[in-house]
Parts: structure tokens; sequence; C-alpha cells
């Protein structure tokens, strides 16, 4: 007779393979520093870059680029931008963004020359007087742990300098969405609540992905009278340098390359661009078409 309590052992099940190490590294960065003659300097900046992936824009206003590729050849391209002889020494000293990879996020690489490093539509200053440079290393630009203890504040207008779809994704707890779908949305979105926000006296806390978008608007923003701060490195440079930062940052951080957004540990968050774009937003849907083109090309 059988045993009812006899259990017959089963087979252990299969481990599942771990998932591989990351073998690319991911570096974003700019600078604004004036470039005589970007031509040139986009020559020079393709050279060094030979098998990396990713895309670089140079301009008079200065370089913004993606790369990634193996973390000896990211680290040996980093250096060389570095060098006194590099562009006149112009990129000595600059900020790099790193995140892992377990695929490659680009599908070439791109160096080309554009009237901006990015492209924003900013109004004139209310005086009509030239708006001064961008300036990433003033004294505005907050340290991780400084932007926390700003946040802390009840008076301060913490605004999120990024496209609605991103915002949508995630952001800084507390982050007004200023709806923007083109950039001018965000520019009237300051106009309007400018005078009330210097009339209570609010300091404005403002970021976006990588810092680049913050410091050319910053110019104009205090031309309007108001104090602004800004995330030193933007959201990429708070997650890489705090491994609590889901404390303040809720959602994920949406990136323009294959990964399409990373957690608050820069790992890709599994979203989809059709979790991103809205098809029924005109804006959205060409995104979200070249994104899935994109991805079927593999490039």
């Amino acid at each position: 007779m059988t045993d009812p309590t006899h259990q017959t052992p089963t087979a252990p099940a299969a481990c599942e393979a771990p998932e591989p190490p990351p073998t690319l590294l991911h570096s974003a960065f700019y600078r604004f520093t004036p470039l005589a003659d970007p031509a040139a300097a986009a020559t020079t900046v393709r050279q060094l870059a030979q098998g990396l992936q990713g895309g670089i824009v140079l301009a008079s206003e200065g370089i913004n680029g993606v790369v990634a590729g193996a973390p000896g050849a990211v680290a040996q391209f980093e250096s060389a931008l570095q060098r006194p002889d590099v562009l006149g020494g112009a990129l000595q000293g600059m900020g790099f963004k790193h995140s892992a990879c377990r695929s490659p996020p680009f599908g070439r690489l791109k160096v080309s020359v554009k009237p901006q490093i990015v492209a924003l539509d900013l109004p004139a200053s209310p005086s009509g007087q030239p708006l001064p440079p961008p300036d990433e290393t003033d004294a505005s630009h907050l340290s991780p742990l400084a932007w926390r203890s700003l946040l802390a504040r009840d008076d301060v207008v913490l605004l999120d300098n990024r496209n609605h779809f991103e915002v949508r994704l995630g952001r800084f707890r507390g982050a007004i969405d200023p709806q923007v779908h083109n950039f001018r949305d965000f520019t009237a979105h300051v106009q309007a609540h400018a005078p009330a926000w210097r009339a209570a006296g609010r300091p404005v806390a403002m970021y976006c992905t990588g810092g680049i978008r913050c410091d050319k608007t910053a110019p104009w923003m205090r031309s309007l009278g108001l104090e602004v701060w800004q995330l030193g490195g933007g959201i990429l440079h708070y997650l890489q340098v705090l491994g609590d930062a889901d404390q303040d940052w809720q959602g994920a951080c949406f990136v323009f390359d294959k990964r399409i957004a990373l957690d608050h540990r820069l790992q890709p968050s599994g979203t989809t661009a059709a979790q991103v774009f809205d098809p029924a937003n005109p804006d959205e849907a060409w995104r979200l078409q070249r994104a899935q083109r994109l991805d079927g090309a593999g490039g």
C-alpha cells in the first residue's frame, strides 16, 4: 500500500542561465565652446571615434554627442577628445555620463555639422539684448545631493525641461509637466507663469536628460527675472551617482537610442516604443514610426 504522505521527489528545475554581463559602455557628453571651423572639428572627431557607434553633432557653439563601444575604446576616445592638441584643448575637463549596455544601442557612427548642437527656438530677451552664451559650469549647477536638498524646500518650482512623452514615462516626484510637444510649448509655459513665480520669490529648479537643454534655456529664463537652478549633468548623472535615486525619481528615463528607456539603476527598463509614443498625437506618431523602422532595420 502506498504511503499517502510520501511524495515522489521531483527533479530540480533547471537553473536559468544568468544574464551576460554588460559588454558595451554608453557615453553621453557635450560642451558649449566656440569652434571656428566646425567642419574641420568634425573630421578630427570622426577619426578619433573610429570603432565606436553613435551620433556626434558639431557646430560653431560646441559639441554634443553619444557613443557606445567596448569600455576600453570609449575610454580611449574620451581621453583623446580632451588632449590639449585636439580642438585647441577646448574639450579638456568635459564631463561624461556613463551607462552599461548588453547590446549595441546604435547601428552606426554619424558625425555631422549643424547650425546648433541643440536646436531650441528661444524667444528674444525682454530687453532685446543678446542672451549670454550657455555656461555648463556656473554656480547654478547643483550636485545630486545639493539638488535633493533643494527639492526638499516647499517654495521651489520643479520644472521638467523635456518633451511630454518623456515626462509621461518618468520624472522627479512633484515635477511640473509643461506639456511640451514643441519647444515653443515650454517657453510659452514659462512666460505665462514667470510673473507669478517672480512675485512669490520662487526659485525654479530645472532639469533635463543630460543637462544641455537646461544650459541653453537658463540664460533666457534669467532674462525674465527668474532665479534658476539646474541639475548638473541632468537625470543621467543623478541616476549614475545616487544608488537610492528612486527616493526622488519615479518611472523610467527615456533615452534616444535602441534601449528606449532606463530605470533608476541605469538598466534598460524593457519599455517599448509603442509604450512611449501616442500614435494619436501627430508629433509622436512619426517618432513611433521612426523608432519601429530603425528597430526593424537594425540600424
